[in-house]
């Protein structure tokens, strides 16, 4: 604030000695007056002045120390907000690691080893909850490394006949099953220590080649694949998929390294793995809902003429030539194995899970009269509600002009959307 004449209070500003002498001249001891003791108080300090040029400069002193003051807490208030921002940015940086290293270890993608490493682990911790005795560790270990060295799955998670057993179950029932598809020959295959949490895809590309690998037509694409490979394999063919040049892009977010990891894989996997095999296949997204209360009637449609498109006659139960299908949602895959036609045009899908076990699966083989155990598979239009579908269909064989071709098309790869 502008410096008050000490003698009226009156801002004055820089003219205080002009305001003092015009308005109160008479009181400065002037010659003659007698009044030669004048004094003059600091407004501002109170402190007592014989002159008024000396209350000015005074004053001023006061203005100058004012004013620095007032500098200092300027910078002050810009370092404490500096502060305050690089502390809002460190913490924003931290939540956004945190975050990416939560999907790193979601999608197995933080280098805390593979399936062996988790299948050591988690029997090491059954032999010390007393689950597992100690011989049956040994026993086990050595097992999965022969496994490991050969590429080919222990077949501890398999059951055979399941498909079968459904074939001979449909021959008899006749309560409200109008017409049944079944794929040929199905394997199932289920998640073990070594993959529990992320192993579905693998699965269920397993179960895929278990039904191929039983079809003549794919001899040719498969004489190198007799046998059912084990997770580590897979990954590894992926990675040989990949390096023909098979879905650059897909391959760049997984640091084209699957091997060795617990990273999760989905259709677009599945669909370079199947064609570099030379095994004709797509890719059919239906990216959003097609029917009611976010239901997918198009994607049941689309399964029942797959199977029964080449497979139209009065037989009530139709067991095709057709391979399952490989049906990829968020966070999880399954395989359809079949289609049921309902009396009342109604439609329901028979699904192989990965994350059903071997005893459960078993108790399909003795199948009831009653059909109770059926429900392990079906999945009606009103079960499967996730706002995206994914599937990928074999359908052929490829020739070596037409594998080159995909592959040039993969570096591009986009699947066919059901609007």
């Amino acid at each position: 604030a502008p410096p008050e004449c000490p003698f009226c209070g009156e801002a004055a500003g820089r003219e205080l000695e002009e305001h003092v002498r015009a308005r109160h001249g008479h009181l400065l001891g002037a010659p003659g007056t007698g009044n030669t003791e004048q004094l003059y108080e600091c407004p501002m300090c109170s402190l007592t002045c014989t002159n008024i040029q000396i209350l000015e400069e005074h004053v001023n002193l006061h203005l100058e120390e004012h004013n620095f003051s007032e500098g200092i807490d300027l910078e002050l208030a810009r370092q404490l907000q500096t502060e305050e921002d690089e502390r809002q940015r460190s913490e924003e940086e931290k939540r956004e690691r945190e975050e990416f290293e939560k999907l790193q270890r979601q999608y197995g993608l933080d280098n805390s080893g593979g399936f062996k490493q988790q299948y050591l682990k988690n029997m090491e911790r059954e032999v010390d909850r007393g689950r597992m005795p100690p011989f049956e560790y040994h026993k086990r270990k050595a097992d999965m490394m022969e496994s490991l060295a050969s590429g080919i799955d222990d077949g501890r998670t398999k059951t055979s006949g399941v498909i079968e057993a459904l074939c001979k179950y449909y021959q008899s029932e006749n309560k409200d099953v109008r017409r049944v598809w079944l794929s040929a020959g199905v394997d199932h295959f289920h998640s073990s220590l070594g993959d529990r949490g992320w192993g579905c895809g693998y699965r269920n590309f397993q179960m895929l080649l278990s039904s191929l690998l039983q079809n003549s037509f794919y001899n040719d694409c498969l004489r190198d694949t007799t046998l059912i490979p084990s997770i580590p394999k897979i990954q590894s063919m992926i990675e040989d998929a990949w390096r023909e040049g098979f879905d650059p892009h897909g391959a760049s977010h997984f640091n084209n390294r699957l091997h060795g990891s617990k990273a999760w894989i989905g259709a677009c996997e599945i669909y370079s793995l199947l064609t570099s095999l030379r095994i004709k296949c797509q890719i059919i997204d239906f990216h959003k809902p097609t029917g009611p209360m976010g239901t997918h009637p198009r994607l049941f449609e689309w399964i029942l003429h797959y199977y029964s498109a080449d497979n139209e006659g009065g037989a009530k139960v139709v067991c095709t030539s057709k391979p399952p299908i490989y049906l990829q949602h968020q966070g999880h895959s399954r395989t359809v194995v079949g289609i049921e036609e309902k009396k009342n045009k109604s439609l329901c899908l028979l699904l192989f899970d990965p994350g059903c076990s071997s005893q459960q699966m078993q108790k399909l083989l003795k199948q009831n009269s009653d059909g109770t155990g059926l429900r392990l598979l079906q999945k009606f239009v009103g079960s499967l509600k996730e706002k995206q579908y994914q599937i990928v269909a074999v359908d052929g064989v490829l020739s070596l002009e037409e594998k080159a071709a995909r592959c040039r098309a993969s570096q591009v790869l986009t699947s066919e959307k059901i609007p």
